[in-house]
C-alpha cells in the first residue's frame, strides 16, 4: 500500500508537470498540495474522488459512476453531477466516451417548457449548464442553442467585470468555480478560456478575502444555509482553501470542487498573494438592479429574465411582468422553484405587476446585486456586514452580518427560534432583514420589521442569536453583553434582552431591537479583561421619536454604540417610513397618564383599546428602554410600579397595527 502511494504522488507530480506546461507556473508549495490532495483522495476514496481517478490514469470507480448516470434523468441539481462528468470525458481520453455520452444526450442544457425540476436560472446553476454544453460542442460536435455563444460571454463578462451574485456563498460559489475551472482548462476558445480563468480568479479571491489565518471561512453572503457556519472544516469551501493557503485541517476525502481545483492547471499564484492577515476596508461587488437591465439587454427575451433571476431579481416590481409572462410562456407554475406561488398562476401579467408592487416587503428583497460590503479581519477574527440591505424587508438567505472568532461563527437571525438552528427555514435566514451598521470591529444591528400582509408567510419575527458555548474556552455575562474568549480572541455581543426562546438567547420583536456585535484579540486588546472592560465602559442610546419636521410626522428609531475609540449610529425613520408599519396608522400625543408627576406608580388609561393588541414601551430621556409588555385585551388601567425608577422624565408608547399614541410623565421622589 505504501508503495502504491508514493507511486501515486510520484505519477502525481509528472501529470502535474505535463498538464501545466500551457499554463503559468504556480507555487511549488500549491503544486505539493494538490499532489497531496490527490493522494489522500484517492486513498480515502470519496464519490467526489471520481474527477481525480481519471486525471491519474486511473479506472474511474464504476458504482459511483453508474449511480450519477441513472439519477441524471430524475435529480434536480443534475448539472452538479454533469461538470464532473463532462470533466472525466476530458481526462480520460475517450475511455467512457461511450459510456457517459448516451445518458447526457436526453437532457436539456436549457430551459425547455413545463420542466418541473431543473433549475438553470441561479448563478451556479447557469455556468454549469453552460459551460457542459460549450465543452461537449466543441469536443463532440454537440447540438446547441443558438443564444449559447452569446449567453456565455456575456456571463463571464459579467463575473469578471462585477463579481458573483451570489457573493461570498460557501454554498454555492464552489460550485460555479467547478463550471469555470472546466473552461479554464479545456476551452478551445481562446475568449472564453481567458475569461473563464479570469472568472475563477476573482471568484477565489473573495474566498480568501474572508478566510481567517485558521483557514476558516464564515461570511456574509447572498445566499448561503446555516451548515456552512455550523463546522469550520471537512466542506466544500474547506478544499479549495486548504489547497490555496494550506490553512486549517487537511482535508482526507475529495470534495466537489476540490476535485476541480486539485486537477486544474489554473494559474493561481495571485490568488495566493491576495490572501491578507490584516484588512479594514468597504468592497463593492456587483452592480445596481437598472444597470443589470442595460447590461442585459443583448440577450434573447428568455436568455434577458434569466439573468434577471440569477442577480435575484424574481418578482421585483421592475421585471414581475417578465417574470409572470415566462411563467406562463414555459408552463412553470408547477415547477418545483415556483410552486410556493402557484396560486397566482390565474392572476393576468398585469395584476402580479400591481401585487409586486404592494407586496414591496417580499418583492423587492430577493436581489443579490450591488452590494457594499464592510470588511474587517485581523489574523484570526473577523467581522463583516452589507451596508444598508433590504432593512425591515422579507429576508431569503441572505446573512447580513456575521462575525468569526477563530472557528466559530457568532451571528443574530429573526424568525422562529429553534433549539437547533437546523430546523430554522432553509430559504428564510431571516424573517427580515436588519440594518446594520459597522465601524471596523464594532456591528450596530437595528431591526425594525415591515408590515406583512396576513397572504405573506411569516414566522414570528423573533431575533436570536447564534453563539455556541461548547466552542469558547469562556463565557461571560455582563449585564446585556455575552463575551466569549478562544485562546486569545474575543467577541462581545450586546443583546436587546436577557430572555431566552427554546434554550436559545433570543428576544420577541416589538416594533423594533438593537443588538451590538465586537470582535478583538489580544494583540488588539491585550488581556480579555481588558476588553470586558472596555465593553462595560461602553455607551449605548435607544430611542423612539416623533419626527414632527416632516409631513405626515414620523416615527424614528435611533440607537448609538460606542466602545473605546469606536462609535456606531443610524436614525432609522425618514429614509424608511414606508417600511416602518407607522406610515398608514393614526398618531396622537394626548394619552392619559396619572399621577403625573408620580412618585411610586404611574396609570395609563387604556380605556380606548378594549379588545386590541397593544404594546406598552417606557423610554428614559437619554432612549433607554425601561418598560415593555405586549398586552392582548387590556383592560381599564395599566398600573406600572416606578418606585425603583430614577427621578426625570419618562416617554410612554402605546402601539397597536391601527394607533400610535404617546404621552409623558415626571417621575420624582
Amino acid at each position: 500500500m505504501k508503495l502504491y502511494l508514493r507511486c501515486l504522488v510520484v505519477a502525481s507530480f509528472l501529470l502535474s508537470f505535463f498538464f501545466s506546461q500551457n499554463a503559468l507556473a504556480n507555487n511549488p508549495d500549491y503544486l505539493q498540495r494538490q499532489a497531496d490532495y490527490r493522494s489522500n483522495s484517492v486513498a480515502n476514496f470519496s464519490r467526489h474522488a471520481i474527477t481525480i481517478q481519471p486525471y491519474l490514469n486511473l479506472s474511474v470507480d464504476s458504482a459511483t459512476l453508474y449511480q450519477m448516470l441513472i439519477g441524471l434523468s430524475t435529480k434536480g441539481t443534475v448539472d452538479f453531477d454533469i461538470v464532473q462528468l463532462v470533466r472525466i470525458l476530458y481526462l480520460s481520453n475517450g475511455a467512457y466516451d461511450t459510456v457517459i455520452l448516451p445518458y447526457l444526450e436526453p437532457i436539456p442544457f436549457w430551459l425547455t417548457k413545463s420542466d418541473t425540476l431543473r433549475g438553470y436560472w441561479s448563478e451556479n446553476h447557469m455556468i454549469q449548464w453552460m459551460s457542459s454544453d460549450w465543452l461537449l460542442k466543441e469536443k463532440y460536435g454537440k447540438v446547441v442553442d443558438a443564444n449559447l455563444d452569446n449567453r456565455l460571454r456575456h456571463y463571464l463578462r459579467l463575473k469578471v467585470n462585477y463579481g458573483f451574485y451570489e457573493f461570498f456563498s460557501s454554498t454555492y460559489a464552489p460550485y460555479a468555480l467547478s463550471g469555470l475551472i472546466n473552461l479554464a482548462d479545456f476551452a478551445q476558445d481562446a475568449e472564453i478560456k481567458q475569461l473563464a480563468t479570469q472568472a475563477s480568479q476573482r471568484l477565489l479571491k473573495d474566498l480568501l478575502m474572508l478566510t481567517n489565518d485558521k483557514g476558516v471561512f464564515y461570511p456574509v453572503a447572498g445566499r448561503n444555509y446555516f451548515g456552512k457556519y455550523k463546522t469550520p472544516y471537512d466542506q466544500n469551501h474547506n478544499s479549495l482553501i486548504y489547497l490555496l493557503t494550506g490553512f486549517g485541517e487537511v482535508p482526507t476525502q475529495a470534495s466537489h470542487s476540490g476535485g476541480f481545483l486539485a486537477t486544474s492547471s489554473l494559474p493561481v499564484d495571485s490568488v495566493i498573494a491576495s490572501w491578507k492577515a490584516e484588512s479594514s476596508f468597504t468592497y463593492h461587488i456587483g452592480h445596481t438592479l437598472d444597470s443589470g437591465f442595460v447590461l442585459n439587454a443583448g440577450q434573447s427575451s428568455l436568455d434577458k429574465v434569466m439573468f434577471q433571476w440569477s442577480s435575484g431579481a424574481y418578482f421585483h416590481p421592475a421585471v414581475a411582468g417578465e417574470t409572470a409572462q415566462l411563467l406562463a410562456d414555459s408552463n412553470l407554475w408547477n415547477h418545483v422553484d415556483f410552486n410556493p406561488f402557484r396560486s397566482f398562476a390565474n392572476f393576468s401579467v398585469s395584476s402580479i405587476v400591481s401585487l409586486a408592487n404592494i407586496l414591496t416587503v417580499a418583492s423587492k428583497s430577493s436581489v443579490i446585486c450591488g452590494q457594499d460590503v464592510e470588511i474587517f479581519k485581523h489574523n484570526s477574527v473577523t467581522l463583516c456586514s452589507i451596508k444598508d440591505f433590504w432593512k425591515g424587508k422579507m429576508g431569503y438567505q441572505q446573512y447580513p452580518c456575521v462575525a468569526n472568532v477563530g472557528t466559530t461563527a457568532v451571528y443574530t437571525g429573526s424568525g422562529k427560534t429553534y433549539p437547533d438552528w437546523d430546523d430554522r427555514n432553509s430559504d428564510n435566514a431571516n424573517d427580515n432583514l436588519p440594518y446594520v451598521g459597522q465601524n471596523r470591529n464594532l456591528a450596530l444591528l437595528m431591526y425594525r420589521p415591515e408590515f406583512k400582509l396576513p397572504l405573506l408567510p411569516s414566522s414570528d419575527p423573533e431575533v436570536g442569536l447564534y453563539f455556541n458555548v461548547a466552542d469558547f474556552d469562556e463565557v461571560r455575562s455582563d449585564s446585556l453583553w455575552l463575551l466569549g474568549r478562544q485562546a486569545d480572541r474575543y467577541v462581545a455581543v450586546r443583546r436587546h434582552c436577557l430572555d431566552s426562546i427554546n434554550t436559545v438567547p433570543a428576544c420577541y420583536m416589538n416594533q423594533g431591537q438593537a443588538w451590538v456585535i465586537m470582535v478583538g484579540d489580544s494583540i488588539m486588546y491585550n488581556s480579555f479583561n481588558n476588553f470586558q472592560s472596555l465593553v462595560q465602559q461602553s455607551q449605548f442610546t435607544e430611542q423612539w421619536y416623533l419626527d414632527e419636521t416632516v409631513e405626515p410626522n414620523q416615527w424614528v428609531y435611533y440607537a448609538k454604540i460606542t466602545v473605546d475609540t469606536l462609535s456606531v449610529e443610524y436614525a432609522w425613520g425618514v429614509d424608511s417610513i414606508d417600511a416602518s408599519g407607522f406610515d398608514k396608522v393614526k398618531r396622537s400625543d394626548n394619552l392619559k397618564l396619572y399621577p403625573n408627576p408620580s412618585t411610586d406608580v404611574v396609570n395609563i388609561d387604556l380605556s380606548a383599546y378594549q379588545n386590541q393588541q397593544v404594546t406598552i414601551q417606557v423610554n428614559n430621556t437619554v432612549g433607554q428602554t425601561i418598560f415593555n409588555e405586549k398586552i392582548t385585551n387590556p383592560g381599564l388601567n395599566k398600573v406600572i410600579n416606578t418606585n425603583d425608577w430614577s427621578e426625570g422624565m419618562y416617554i410612554v408608547n402605546i402601539f397597536t397595527p391601527e394607533v400610535s399614541n404617546i404621552g409623558r410623565f415626571t417621575k420624582v421622589k
